[in-house]
């Protein structure tokens, strides 16, 4: 694999989806007249088509054993839907441009993980990969949010438009490079089995009901901070967003250093490590009543999201051997956390405890995450202690 086509790769689709997601409810409303009410119901129905895209087209690329094809129609896709959303004038036309374009447009970074595991990229290398996508992450919001304001909702239609481009270029040179090499006679390398992690049907079931209560209590953290900040700490609201700033700025030397942690340590005891540092997180803010501890926290925020973002994604593709099925179904993971994260800010209102009742719930289903992926490793250790040595 080309070293520098991956990382572009990498940043284009980072950006791309940094620049859609947080803009997506603001075009709704603007471009479209859509209501709150409406906004919600759009989305809703949008992540819905994302999640069952996520799981068939990286399945209908595990078949064919061919990512690159698929990764490239998601950015012919995106193209489609930009210009679509250019065109239609109704938010039922556009609901529907969501849907059908917009969900298979949205797993180009999916298959580029299946790819990287489908080449024989060892965890390491996925993972500093991913961090690549934290950087995409750290400039591409406020950057959306400087072409929105200066020139104006339809302008980001254009920006995504050009980095579909940019994806759409680099996957073809990608996929001229592949064959190239097969025509050498240098077909790429499998994946690595001694990488395995065995766990069973049971196992991986536990393994994703444990992700989707952390990838549940991370998108609650992130999105309720703004609200918890001035309402419960008394502080401005500028420090969230300081803090979450500070965050992604820790995400990216958080997930180099612990792709290379997975070289010498599993990947089961470093999420394990994340575990515990998300659940100091969670209590830290519960009791923080200033900024100052609040951002000091940030680099036990920083480390729990390496592990289950990061270490995670490995971690899915180790244990299902289908590259576009186990990254299919770790990403969906965030999907479904994302909804359970509703009920965690309800809490907030609903307890004596007030909003660091959220808080405090988010260490309690972290410990429990804990508890059950340290249940699989000890089931991991079990079935490789009885496979025939021949096996192994």
């Amino acid at each position: 694999m080309n070293r520098l086509l991956v990382p572009t790769s990498a940043l284009m689709w980072g950006l791309q989806i940094a620049f859609l997601s947080p803009s997506l409810a603001l075009i709704l409303a603007t471009l479209y007249g859509a209501g709150t009410t409406e906004i919600g119901w759009v989305l809703a129905i949008y992540n819905a088509s994302g999640f069952l895209a996520s799981l068939v087209v990286p399945a209908w690329a595990d078949r064919r054993q061919e990512y690159l094809g698929p990764m490239l129609l998601s950015g012919v896709l995106t193209v489609l839907l930009v210009l679509l959303l250019a065109l239609v004038t109704t938010l039922p036309l556009v609901t529907i441009v969501l849907v059908v374009v917009g969900g298979p447009a949205g797993v180009g970074v999916s298959l580029l993980w299946a790819h990287l595991r489908h080449a024989g990229a060892r965890p390491a290398q996925i993972v500093n990969t991913r961090a690549i996508v934290s950087v995409a992450w750290v400039a591409g919001p406020p950057l959306a949010t400087l072409i929105i304001g200066w020139f104006g909702p339809q302008a980001i239609l254009l920006a995504i438009a050009l980095v579909a481009l940019a994806n759409i270029g680099t996957t073809m040179l990608m996929i001229r490079g592949h064959r190239t090499a097969l025509a050498s006679g240098t077909p790429p390398a499998p994946a690595h089995e001694e990488d395995d992690v065995s766990l069973g049907t049971a196992g991986i079931v536990l393994v994703t009901a444990a992700f989707v209560l952390l990838q549940a209590t991370n998108a609650t953290a992130m999105s309720f901070l703004a609200v918890y900040v001035p309402q419960t700490m008394g502080a401005d609201v500028v420090w969230a967003g300081v803090a979450l700033g500070v965050a992604a700025g820790l995400e990216v030397p958080a997930l180099m250093i612990v792709a290379r942690l997975t070289t010498r340590h599993s990947s089961l005891g470093l999420i394990l490590t994340s575990c515990v540092a998300g659940i100091a997180y969670y209590l830290g803010v519960a009791v923080a009543s200033g900024p100052i501890l609040l951002i000091a926290l940030q680099v036990l925020n920083a480390w729990c999201f390496a592990g289950i973002g990061g270490v995670g994604l490995t971690l899915f593709q180790q244990m299902i051997r289908r590259p576009g099925l186990s990254t299919g179904l770790y990403m969906n993971t965030r999907r479904v956390g994302a909804i359970l994260s509703g009920p965690l800010i309800v809490l907030g209102g609903a307890t004596v405890l007030g909003q660091r009742a959220t808080f405090l719930a988010c260490a309690l289903l972290t410990l429990v995450g804990l508890l059950i992926i340290a249940v699989a490793g000890r089931r991991s250790s079990q079935i490789v202690a009885t496979e025939p040595a021949s096996t192994r």
